[in-house]
């Protein structure tokens, strides 16, 4: 089973400062927010805390800066109410600190096309803002992402092994996206938080092999693993007890309504990555859990969102723990350790 990490933060006011330091560091580095620009907190009550220590660190930088709660109501994939997205639409910069992920609706979009900036935090909570993923250099994150480029850039051949009995191969099938780094400075762009991923497309019908995810899935922790055969890009098999066959059953729920010839897309394996935050931890929050350094994960359903033709309205990911991550001539990941050097 996958353990929670047994750090903690002190007393109150040890937990507050240690939030109100780690929301600094999302105002001033990941956002470069400026002393002119309009800013906006969207949380909810569930988070309320988390919004109130972006609020006040924002608040050091420019005095143009709202908080809005959202309805306790509110439900995942359902729109903001119409003030809040009218709001977003007007600012510089949104920090998204709420418990359902806004990120996929118009009000966000629209945003984004208006030139907000938009930091998303889904399922943030105090603890979460106060140690791991959120805590970390960013400044630094970036140059190193950025410096995977030259090792990245033409090599495709990918070979993913782990302890748990993982052993598949694919080749890549567009560019490793080297952009999950925290830094968010340009109009119109949207960064997750805790970020700290490189990221890519298998192509299509290039996989085959057996992935064992035995870190979390879709934010549970796992007691069990999950496996999946892989033939030419598609999984052909799930087993894991329980939630294996939920799983199966989300995938054959995506496929009523679906013409045959896509119906089979659904089981497509649509995504790669490994983590390379070193202050993240695996904790059953799913964008945390996908930054943890050293982990990958393999994401199953829709790949469109990274150029592929899998448009079948489900995705889902799953992290693995310990991986061996060989790229051609390059070992990227050694039993958990990032090490990008050539064999």
């Amino acid at each position: 089973m996958a353990e929670e990490s047994d750090v903690t933060i002190g007393d109150d006011d040890e937990r507050a400062e240690a939030m109100l330091t780690a929301a600094r560091s999302v105002v001033r580095t990941c956002m470069q927010v400026r002393p002119h620009e309009h800013v906006l907190v969207v949380t909810d009550p569930s988070t309320s805390k988390v919004g109130r220590s972006l609020y006040e660190a924002a608040a050091e930088v420019t005095d143009r800066i709202l908080m809005m709660m959202m309805p306790r109501s509110h439900r995942q994939g359902n729109e903001p109410p119409s003030s809040v997205g009218d709001l977003m639409r007007r600012q510089n910069v949104v920090l998204l600190a709420t418990r359902n992920s806004l990120t996929h609706t118009r009000a966000r979009i629209t945003a984004s096309r208006e030139g907000a900036r938009i930091a998303s935090m889904p399922g943030i909570d105090e603890e979460m803002l106060a140690i791991g993923g959120m805590t970390a250099d960013y400044n630094a994150l970036q140059r190193e992402i950025s410096g995977l480029n030259p090792i990245l850039r033409r090599r495709r051949d990918v070979r993913v092994t782990s302890p748990a009995g993982t052993d598949v191969k694919f080749r890549t099938g567009a560019r490793w996206v080297l952009e999950d780094n925290g830094i968010c400075n340009r109009p119109g762009q949207i960064a997750n938080l805790p970020a700290g991923k490189v990221f890519v497309l298998p192509k299509e019908g290039s996989m085959n092999g057996k992935v064992v995810i035995d870190g979390s899935w879709e934010g549970e922790l796992l007691d069990e693993p999950l496996i999946f055969l892989v033939e030419d890009g598609l999984v052909v098999g799930i087993t894991g007890g329980e939630l294996a066959e939920s799983v199966q059953s989300v995938l054959d729920e995506a496929k009523v309504g679906l013409r045959q010839s896509k119906a089979g897309l659904v089981n497509t394996v649509a995504e790669f990555g490994f983590g390379m935050n070193s202050r993240a931890r695996l904790t059953g929050n799913r964008l945390e859990d996908q930054v943890v350094r050293g982990s990958a994960y393999f994401g199953f359903g829709d790949n469109t969102a990274l150029g592929g033709s899998a448009n079948v309205g489900v995705h889902m990911r799953g992290v693995m723990l310990k991986p061996s991550i060989e790229l051609n001539d390059v070992d990227l990941v050694l039993k958990g350790k990032v090490t990008a050097r050539k064999r």
